[in-house]
């Protein structure tokens, strides 16, 4: 029987198991991390639990070769895993010891996560932590409200402390600006059969029982018609329908995020990643949503102008928009068992055990 695409998402931290091993406390940690965004929702992440540590693994049989050639977003991704990895450890009473790619003979191995030190989760700590469950990506229409007092600061000091670049876009001009820029990339994206192509394969039903994958109904069209939208992507040049809609959510969203790291390496891609969840989080714990719009960094010639608009010194790595949504239902996610890796025979007792 397949399993309800919502059933991830339902986890009671109240079955945190506190007193238990730490191996049982990491694999409690791995249902949060699950539960984090990625591109076209394709999961790319693989998980080892040790006695004492856990791993965060890249999934490159889950890569997007057109869109992310050089997978950098899948990378991110793997980042928003190990974000909401951290999120868990600060609300459950530790400070995270995270050390990203521990071994330079293993480019695959992106993270060691261990406990850390005791840690007394703040009100901020807690809020971000309850909102996990909550925080959805929409591609409909937000409300036209200002954002709530704070917000902007509060998202500017998160992405100082993982010392990355953060810039809100509000004014009016800017976001136009902005919005203009992901619809040419849009139309210039469309135009590559190749692209549509690798799109449509990730465009599938709820009902799906690989639990992946992006449904129409995070457009607002009806889920069973997703199939059908695959094809007409595949077969049809959309570019203009889909740049003309992009634009007019982006110009009308109350506000617009870039996120830049100092290089673009593996290691500014990870932190991206991290420091973009806890900035999710924090604007759902608001009662806001948010929606990507990646298309200009994900081609090369329109990033260093998304760079000038956004005023950033760094490289941007992610842009979305956030705003107040409407309710829409989570999306699907692979169950934890899936994605989890069992280590080397030599280090396998205690894991077998648990």
């Amino acid at each position: 029987m397949a399993q309800d695409a919502a059933t991830p998402w339902h986890v009671e931290a109240s079955r945190y198991p506190a007193t238990g091993p730490d191996i049982d406390k990491y694999r409690f940690l791995l249902r949060y991390a699950i539960l984090a965004p990625s591109s076209h929702n394709t999961q790319p992440w693989l998980f080892r639990v040790y006695d004492d540590h856990l791993e965060v693994i890249a999934d490159r049989s889950r890569a997007l070769p057109v869109v992310d050639p050089i997978d950098r977003e899948l990378v991110i991704s793997c980042g928003g895993a190990i974000g909401m990895i951290r999120a868990s450890l600060l609300r459950f009473g530790y400070s995270g010891d995270i050390e990203l790619l521990p071994d330079s003979a293993d480019k695959d191995l992106l993270a060691r996560v261990k406990l850390g030190s005791p840690h007394e989760p703040t009100l901020a700590d807690q809020a971000r932590f309850a909102a996990i469950s909550r925080r959805r990506s929409t591609r409909r229409k937000f409300e036209d409200e200002p954002l709530p007092p704070g917000l902007a600061e509060e998202l500017g000091e998160l992405a100082q402390l993982d010392e990355l670049e953060l810039a809100v876009i509000t004014g009016s001009e800017a976001k136009s600006d902005v919005a203009e820029l992901v619809a040419e990339a849009d139309r210039e994206q469309h135009k590559d059969p190749d692209f549509r192509k690798e799109l449509s394969e990730w465009l599938s039903s709820r009902r799906t029982s690989s639990r992946d994958g992006m449904s129409l109904a995070s457009f607002g069209a009806p889920d069973i018609l997703s199939s059908v939208g695959g094809f007409i992507i595949r077969t049809l040049d959309v570019g203009r329908r889909v740049a003309a809609n992009d634009k007019r959510l982006a110009s009308n969203s109350p506000a617009l995020v870039v996120i830049a790291t100092r290089d673009d390496s593996p290691r500014d891609w990870l932190a991206a990643g991290m420091m973009h969840v806890t900035a999710l989080l924090a604007v759902t714990a608001r009662g806001l949503t948010a929606a990507y719009l990646n298309q200009p960094i994900e081609l090369a010639k329109f990033r260093a102008r998304l760079k000038g608009l956004a005023g950033v010194s760094g490289v941007p790595q992610l842009l979305f928009r956030i705003g107040r949504g409407p309710e829409v239902k989570p999306s699907v996610r692979r169950d934890l068992e899936e994605v989890l890796v069992r280590p080397p025979r030599a280090r396998v007792k205690s894991y077998a055990q648990s």
